[in-house]
C-alpha cells in the first residue's frame, strides 16, 4: 500500500515528534527483525565457508590473490542462499517440527526468504564470473547442486553425497579462482566431502534422533580422517609440505578437528536422542574449520591455515547466540 495524501481542502499538519518509547519499540522491531535474519541464514556458520576456498587455493602452490577473495565472497553468498532457500522448502516440515524457526513463526514472510535465495545465488555467480571463467564453470554446478538439494534431493537417499558434491565443489571453486586447474585439489576435495558425507547423514535425524549406527560411522570417519592429516604429505596424493612449522601445525589442528567433531558424536552414539544428535552436527559443522586449516597446513600454506583457524572462536561464540543446525 502506498500512504494517503492530505486533502487539499484541509491544512497538513506536522506530526508530532516520536517519543522515546516509540523510538525504542521501532528499535525492538529492527533488532527482531535482524535475528530472524541472522536465525535463517545461520549466521554463525558462515565462518566454516571461507576456508574451502582458502584450501583449495593453498592446493596450486600460489598464494591468495584477488581472485581467491572473489571465489570466497561467492561462496558466502551460495552458501547463504541455500540456507535461506533451505527454510522455504521446510516450511511445512518446520511448522510441525521446529515451529520456532523465522518462516513458521510468521517473522520473515516465505516470499522474501525465496526472493533473498535468488538474489543471492545471482550475486555469486556474477562475483565468480569476475574472477574467471574457470571459477564460474564451478560455481554454476555449485549454485545448481544447492537448489537441486534443497529442492529435490534432501529427503531422498542422494541427500547427503548432494551436500558432500555441494562443498567440494565449493574447495575447487577457491582453486581455480586462483590457479585456474582443479586436478591438484582433487584429493583434498576428497577429505573435506568425505566429512561432510558424514555430518549430513548424522542431521538427517537431529529433529527425531535415532538409530547410533550413524554418528559411530561418522566418528570413525573423523578418527580416519585426522590420521591421515597426521600422515607424511604426499603419501596421499596432496602437494608435500615443505614448511616443519605448517606440519606441526597440521597435527594440532588434526587434534582440534578430532575434537571438535568426535566429542559430540559420541555422546549421540551413546544416546541418539534429538539434543544430542543437534550438538552433534553443530560439532561436525564447526570442525569444518579445523579441517580446512589442516588441509591447507597440509599444503604448506602456513598463513592460510593460521587464518582459517583463526575464525574457530568467533564461530564458537556467534553459535552460543545463533543455532548453526
Amino acid at each position: 500500500m502506498t500512504p494517503r495524501s492530505p486533502r487539499p481542502d484541509r491544512p497538513t499538519t506536522t506530526s508530532p515528534p516520536q517519543s522515546p518509547r516509540a523510538s525504542t519499540t521501532a528499535g525492538a522491531g529492527a533488532g527482531a527483525r535482524a535475528r530472524a535474519w541472522a536465525e535463517l541464514l545461520r549466521l554463525p556458520a558462515l565462518f566454516t565457508v571461507p576456508g574451502d576456498a582458502l584450501a583449495g587455493a593453498a592446493t596450486t602452490g600460489t598464494r591468495p590473490n584477488p581472485r581467491t577473495l572473489l571465489a570466497i565472497a561467492s561462496s558466502l553468498c551460495l552458501y547463504e542462499a541455500g540456507m535461506a532457500l533451505n527454510d522455504w522448502a521446510d516450511q511445512t516440515e518446520d511448522a510441525l517440527e521446529r515451529p520456532h524457526r523465522p518462516l513458521p513463526s510468521g517473522r520473515i514472510r516465505p516470499a522474501a526468504a525465496l526472493a533473498a535465495a535468488g538474489a543471492l545465488t545471482a550475486t555469486g555467480l556474477a562475483l565468480a564470473a569476475r574472477a574467471g571463467r574457470p571459477a564460474l564453470a564451478v560455481a554454476a554446478p555449485l549454485a545448481a547442486t544447492v537448489w537441486a538439494y534443497d529442492l529435490a534431493l534432501k529427503r531422498t537417499p542422494a541427500g547427503p553425497a548432494a551436500m558432500a558434491t555441494a562443498r567440494g565443489l565449493d574447495l575447487l571453486l577457491g582453486a581455480t579462482a586462483t590457479g585456474g586447474s582443479a586436478r591438484p585439489a582433487l584429493p583434498t576435495v576428497l577429505t573435506l566431502a568425505t566429512h561432510t558425507l558424514a555430518v549430513t547423514t548424522v542431521s538427517r535425524n537431529e529433529t527425531r534422533g535415532g538409530s547410533p549406527l550413524a554418528p559411530l560411522a561418522a566418528l570413525i570417519t573423523t578418527g580416519t580422517l585426522a590420521w591421515r592429516l597426521t600422515r607424511t604429505p604426499g603419501a596421499s596424493g596432496e602437494a608435500p609440505s615443505r614448511h616443519p612449522a605448517a606440519d606441526a601445525l597440521r597435527t594440532v589442528l588434526a587434534a582440534a578437528f578430532v575434537t571438535t567433531s568426535g566429542r559430540p558424536l559420541l555422546h549421540a552414539a551413546l544416546n541418539p536422542s534429538p539434543p544430542l544428535t543437534q550438538r552433534a552436527v553443530g560439532g561436525g559443522i564447526r570442525a569444518m574449520i579445523p579441517l580446512q586449516a589442516a588441509l591447507a597446513a597440509r599444503s604448506g600454506a602456513l598463513a592460510s591455515a593460521l587464518l582459517t583457524a583463526a575464525l574457530a572462536p568467533a564461530a564458537r561464540r556467534f553459535a552460543r547466540k545463533v543455532s548453526v543446525t
